[in-house]
Order: C-alpha cells, then sequence, then structure tokens
C-alpha cells in the first residue's frame, strides 16, 4: 500500500521484455468497478476472496511480472501460490514513509479512518512477517528511490536467471 509495487512492477517488467499485471486492476477488471466501491459493496471479506482467485490465476501463468495489492499475503493460499509460482520481492517501507506517500490518496479504503498513520503501523506489524515468509529478496524501499529499486531488481533476476 504506497511501496511502489505497481511503479516498479510494470518498469521490471517493461525493462525484462514481460507482461505486467496488477492484482488490483485485475480485479477491477473482473468485477467492473473499483475496489472501493469492492469494499463499500462487499466488505474487505469479499475483497478477499476475489483476490485469492485472481492471485490463484495469475500464479498459474508465466512471463510476467505481478504487482499484488498490500494485503494479499495474510491468505496462506496466496502466499502458498507466489512462492510456488515465482520470485517473491518485498519492497519493504516504515509506516511512516507510506503514511507520506498515501495520505491525500482516497482509493485506499482501509485507511479511510479518523488516524490513518496508527492504521498504517497496525498493517505493518500484521502483514511484514507475512512478507518476509514468502520473499525471495527483501529491498528496504525507503532508502533507495524507485529508479535505484528497479536497478537492483534487475540485477537480482538477471543473476538468477542468467538473463
Amino acid at each position: 500500500m504506497g511501496a511502489g509495487k505497481t511503479t516498479i512492477g510494470r518498469s521490471l517488467a517493461r525493462r525484462l521484455g514481460l507482461d505486467f499485471v496488477d492484482s488490483d486492476r485485475e480485479i477491477e477488471a473482473r468485477t467492473g468497478v473499483s475496489i472501493p466501491t469492492v469494499f463499500e459493496i462487499e466488505g474487505e471479506e469479499g475483497f478477499r476472496k476475489r483476490e485469492i482467485q485472481v492471485i490463484e490465476d495469475l500464479a498459474a501463468r508465466s512471463g510476467q511480472v505481478v504487482a499484488t495489492g498490500g494485503g494479499v499475503v495474510l491468505r496462506p493460499e496466496n502466499r502458498g501460490n507466489m512462492s510456488a509460482s515465482g520470485f517473491v520481492v518485498y519492497l519493504d517501507v516504515p509506516p511512516y514513509t507510506l503514511w507520506e506517500r498515501t495520505r491525500h490518496d482516497r482509493n485506499r479504503p482501509l485507511l479511510q479512518v479518523e488516524d490513518p498513520l496508527l492504521r498504517l503501523k497496525d498493517l505493518y506489524a500484521q502483514r511484514d512477517p507475512f512478507y518476509r515468509e514468502v520473499a525471495d529478496l527483501v529491498v528496504d524501499g525507503s532508502r533507495i528511490n524507485a529508479q535505484g529499486v528497479l536497478q537492483l531488481l534487475v540485477k537480482e533476476v538477471g543473476e538468477r536467471w542468467k538473463l
């Protein structure tokens, strides 16, 4: 949520000549409505069920870079599909930095609360262990910019797959 997954994922896919898919955009395409609308109508539980199906479908494909929603790791099914189907990168960004990046964004349903920074701290505490569990690579996304992360990922992916 604000870590830069979509921006970096899109650039990485372009650099590697792969397809790019954003799992949240895929949910929007399948439902015909925005993520906030899915949350409004179905709640977080309904959204998470849709997310499980999308991640399962995406994990069955190859030749792509996938950017997931921030809460994808909450479900064991998603963690299993992610681990089994590809190279998982965790862009680790501390809550305050995430808050700075997202504080004016009204398209983030989980942050439409009285204290979004506290909410981000809670989400980080909940999600961080799961991301570390599935990650093949953890990148400190608060210390380097998107271009620096991209260069690091191209190097890592190139070394692992001899590209």
